[in-house]
């Protein structure tokens, strides 16, 4: 038995040969010209490491035809269906269970080119979790995990492994998995956090400092967090389809979805705490911090739609005083911060019931209404005058045209925070838990 993966010659080598294939790799993932030699290389890597991963077994196997496939093809657009479909790491979740992933595929949060890559992945699923999940969060789609080790795709801010992204003929009739590195979540989150509260001058209070200052905490926080978020998707009075990917909506209602399901976790967190569920508080700080700080400004002004939410959120308790910006500090009421995030949840669940009896550009110019009664528009938003400016005869899907890559600018304090924390945010670019501990 290997007792460390990261350092076996195998995955140093399998490492090694996928960082060199990608080198001629174009951005749909054909590598034409690509020396065969490489291939080879990777495919006698992986055999080498396969036994390490008996619970892997038909995964790899497919895995080897997919690549011998490919090869043989000359290396035109990769297809890695079959492989996709025979791996199920949500199958039998174990704590500390490797799994050995290789696809060309794009990286959330990494880049949009489909890149062979290699990783090292480890589950956390600990009795406490297994139990919440079996006995109350019913998910049986998700696998929070561990980085052990990456390619290049991974030396990125993604913290997501989703089949969505891998390179295939067609699209699967579903997916039976969902991985989120906990790590790299919790890593990010401490490090932009107390970034935040220095900035800011914040006092924390002691229980949000002692969660900052230990990665295992914070892992814990985030898998209690994702679990009940990941499953909020599929859960509640839905006016249309949860699986978002799938449609074509103005950017808002994708903002308005995701902190739903944050706001939901918020919630459940509440009641958990009442339980004596020692996780709950930290849930429910990391949501409020990560939101707040991070979220609003990570990543481009392009259609934002978890920087929409964070805004919101900001907005929401701010206009209702539980957090003050006075003197240059940022004073928050943590017992009013947590009523007021309920009630915005609550809300956004009555926008949501409401939507199932209205047409779907109704329900779009609604979310639009209900997010500009907290955040003022762009001034040249067409959807803001609607009924003056957009053409209501075209269908709704041609009207997503016309939203504006940044609909709901920053307001000047995000503005102002952007600057002073875009560079720590930066730093955390490849992070993981063992980097962080």
């Amino acid at each position: 038995m290997v007792e460390d993966l990261r350092t076996y010659s195998a995955w140093v080598t399998l490492r090694d040969a996928v960082t060199a294939f990608q080198e001629h790799q174009q951005p749909d993932g054909s590598a034409l010209g690509a020396p065969a030699g490489l291939m080879d290389t990777i495919r006698a890597s992986i055999a080498e490491l396969a036994s390490c991963f008996p619970h892997d077994a038909a995964y790899l196997e497919a895995l080897d035809a997919d690549l011998a496939r490919w090869q043989a093809g000359g290396f035109e657009k990769p297809d890695f269906l079959d492989s996709l479909t025979a791996f199920n790491p949500s199958q039998g979740r174990a704590d500390g269970r490797q799994h050995l992933v290789v696809f060309a595929m794009y990286t959330q949060n990494g880049s949009t080119d489909r890149h062979l890559e290699a990783v090292l992945i480890r589950e956390v699923w600990p009795e406490w979790l297994a139990g919440l999940e079996r006995d109350r969060y019913d998910n049986p789609m998700f696998v929070p995990v561990r980085f052990d080790d990456f390619t290049s795709g991974y030396d990125t801010h993604s913290a997501v492994l989703f089949p969505e992204t891998v390179a295939v003929r067609e699209t699967p009739g579903r997916y039976s998995w969902g991985a989120i590195f906990c790590d790299r979540e919790a890593a990010r989150f401490r490090a932009v956090t107390s970034a935040a509260a220095d900035t800011l001058g914040m006092d924390l209070p002691d229980d949000a400092r002692a969660l900052l200052a230990d990665q295992a905490r914070c892992e814990e926080a985030y898998v209690l967090w994702d679990l009940v978020h990941d499953r909020t998707h599929s859960h509640g009075d839905l006016p249309f389809d949860p699986f978002m990917i799938r449609q074509r909506q103005p950017f808002w209602m994708y903002g308005l979805e995701e902190l739903r399901c944050d706001l939901t976790a918020f919630r459940e967190a509440g009641r958990l705490l009442e339980q004596g569920v020692a996780q709950a508080a930290d849930v429910q700080h990391a949501i409020l911090f990560d939101r707040l700080f991070r979220f609003p400004v990570s990543g481009t002004r392009v259609r934002n739609y978890d920087g929409l939410g964070g805004q919101l959120l900001f907005a929401y308790l701010h206009q209702h005083d539980a957090l003050r910006w006075t003197d240059n500090r940022l004073r928050i009421d943590f017992a009013a911060a947590r009523e007021h995030t309920a009630e915005l949840g609550a809300e956004i669940e009555r926008f949501y019931r409401a939507g199932i009896d209205r047409p779907k550009l109704n329900h779009w110019l609604a979310g639009h209404a209900l997010v500009s009664s907290y955040l003022s528009p762009h001034p040249a938003s067409r959807w803001a005058r609607a009924g003056e400016t957009l053409d209501l005869t075209l269908p709704p899907r041609q009207l997503v045209d016309d939203v504006l890559p940044d609909e709901f600018p920053l307001s000047m304090f995000y503005e102002a925070l952007s600057r002073k924390l875009g560079g720590v945010i930066e730093s955390t670019r490849g992070v993981t838990g063992r980097l962080s501990a």
